[in-house]
């Protein structure tokens, strides 16, 4: 006799590059404005520490599949990112430790229901209705990294048109000291994705737009808006 009053979902899961086996996933974790021009270009304070968000794991769009324009908004945003894959984890890590809880790392796209998120600000209401949505986070398959973290480029493109481009070493706040900072709001576990913020150039996408993401090193990220 099952446990459970009906069939539970399955487990959110990633590809890993060149590998046969997934990569589940726990829990979705997002650094707001961790680069300096975007930070100006949303009005905030480069001093300011990181500060997180989350979305459900279910909200993730994997590779391969289009996604779907979402509901109640008339300015959706992109916003190109490095995402850290866990495979380890705890509270309270220290930096210097951090990058031992690292799986792996992906391109992701965090999009946004940016007028959602502008009038949630303006009530000092919460964003999840901006940010949580269905396919709010389209993501590329996990590759495995050991070592220092990537530093090279990070670009998306808008049917051919390039949006965003810069360098992962612009970061504010970098890996290890992202991951010690998420550890002290939260015990990490393997499985937590860390979506580090985006730089400068976030602007709307519509029905029928192909989006092209790429990290230099880590891979890439097409989809169709639909």
């Amino acid at each position: 006799m099952s446990a459970y009053a009906f069939e539970p979902p399955p487990t959110p899961a990633l590809p890993i590059v060149e590998e046969s086996v997934l990569f589940p996933v726990r829990r979705v974790l997002c650094v707001g404005r961790n680069y300096a021009a975007h930070r100006r270009e949303m009005g905030g304070d480069d001093r300011d520490p990181p500060f997180f968000f989350s979305k459900p794991a279910d909200g993730l769009a994997p590779p391969g599949r289009d996604v779907a324009y979402p509901s109640q908004t008339q300015d959706l945003h992109h916003e190109v990112e490095l995402v850290v894959a866990l495979s380890g984890g705890g509270a309270d890590i220290p930096v210097e430790r951090a990058l031992d809880a690292v799986f792996g790392y992906a391109v992701g796209v965090d999009l946004t229901r940016r007028d959602l998120q502008a009038r949630a600000k303006d009530k000092g209401q919460p964003w999840e209705a901006s940010k949580a949505f269905d396919d709010s986070a389209p993501i590329s398959a996990v590759r495995r990294w050991r070592g220092a973290p990537p530093q090279g480029g990070i670009q998306l493109s808008v049917d051919g048109q390039t949006r965003q481009d810069a360098v992962l070493s612009d970061m504010i706040w970098n890996v290890p000291e992202i991951i010690a900072q998420a550890s002290r709001l939260w015990r990490l576990a393997p499985g937590d994705l860390i979506f580090t913020g985006t730089p400068e150039g976030v602007s709307a996408i519509g029905r029928g737009q192909s989006v092209h993401a790429e990290i230099e090193g880590v891979g890439a990220l097409d989809f169709k808006v639909v």
